[in-house]
């Protein structure tokens, strides 16, 4: 990873009043734009193959400039162009998933976030002991596919969408499959999914604290999956597993929700427990994450993932959440970055959510 000095060696050049958001046109890009300008920012788009036509329809979230690559590898080589725009990169799933954590954490220029909390992001074994550790109840794990005794679901590494994750009752079910990627299996949990949106502030001393800073709950969300939310209205998955079809967990698409209120108190300690174990494994988490839950008929709450920085189900709260309205209107998470950024140039803390 490269050195948190040589980032703020870079920081420490830039005109911080004149500060450029840049992230990969992709995932949560509009709002992360949209929330930049609101803040005052000039922001950057990072395109892939060509200049994207359709932030014109959306003059609010169109970046004031683009930069367009063939590939996404060829990000480290625009290095010294983001510098000259005082950039500072939002890293976002496509951004993290197409270019490799490992080449992300590698690119000299001052980004949001640790990057250190990227590698227990992308290894589901590190982020099962992150969780785990903090007193996080998670799915029933099973090391060995010939042990499968109920329905699970397998899981690949990565921020892919849902892209190839599968149901299986037994082994057999599995070897229909036989992934050849890293996977993992988790029990599959009855219940409604909620994905809640948080964001950690190690610079706001007001609000739900923490040891350090303060934690706040941005928004939920459900998403849309094809073809394994529809497949009810034509047969019974095992039925259509004759004809030769199988389920998929695309995600197409995501639908604000609320939780009931009673809820409330366990959703934030929950939040409070995994940003606290993040100070002792890598020197803490900072700004948004997700945890990904199910919540069963007895209201236990069971965590099958996290996400360690934006995720897509934001995009439904742009113009603010039913929580966060309570905090802020108009408040989205790709605001409540940029937000952060511009409190902590004022303050001359930058260095504090920059690495």
């Amino acid at each position: 990873m490269v050195p948190k000095k040589k980032i703020l060696d870079i920081l420490g050049a830039y005109d911080l009043k004149n500060l450029t958001i840049a992230t990969v046109c992709s995932h949560s890009s509009l709002q992360i734009f949209h929330g930049a300008r609101k803040e005052g920012f000039k922001t950057l788009g990072i395109a892939i193959g060509r200049e994207p036509k359709f932030y014109g329809a959306f003059p609010l979230a169109k970046p004031d400039k683009f930069m367009v690559l063939n590939s996404y590898q060829e990000i480290p080589d625009i290095v010294e162009k983001l510098k000259e725009e005082n950039a500072v990169i939002i890293p976002h799933g496509s951004f993290v998933e197409y270019l490799g954590h490992k080449k992300f954490e590698e690119l000299e220029i001052p980004t949001f976030g640790n990057r250190a909390v990227l590698e227990w992001e992308s290894d589901r074994e590190k982020s099962r002991q992150w969780l785990e550790s903090a007193g996080i109840e998670m799915p029933m794990k099973f090391d060995d596919p010939r042990k499968i005794d109920r329905p699970v679901l397998v899981k690949f590494y990565g921020a892919k969408g849902g892209k190839g994750f599968f149901i299986a009752k037994n082994y057999e079910e599995f070897m229909a499959v036989n992934p050849q990627e890293r996977y993992t299996i988790q029990e599959y949990v009855i219940g409604t999914r909620y994905y809640i949106h948080y964001f950690y502030s190690p610079i706001k001393e007001e609000g739900y604290k923490l040891s350090k800073g303060t934690l706040e709950l941005l928004g939920m969300d459900r998403r849309d999956e094809a073809n394994i939310d529809e497949v009810y209205k034509v047969g019974s998955i095992e039925r259509l597993r004759e004809l030769g079809w199988r389920q998929t967990f695309v995600v197409t698409g995501n639908v604000e929700v609320v939780m009931r209120e009673s809820l409330l108190p366990k959703v934030l300690e929950m939040g409070e427990k995994v940003v606290e174990r993040s100070f002792q494994l890598f020197g803490g988490m900072i700004g948004p994450f997700c945890l990904e839950t199910i919540v069963t008929d007895e209201l236990k709450i069971k965590v099958f993932e996290i996400s360690a920085r934006i995720v897509a189900g934001t995009n439904v709260a742009v113009g603010g959440s039913p929580y966060s309205e309570l905090v802020e209107p108009g408040m989205s998470t790709g605001r409540r970055i940029a937000r952060e950024i511009k409190i902590a140039a004022e303050k001359h803390r930058l260095e504090e959510i920059i690495s």
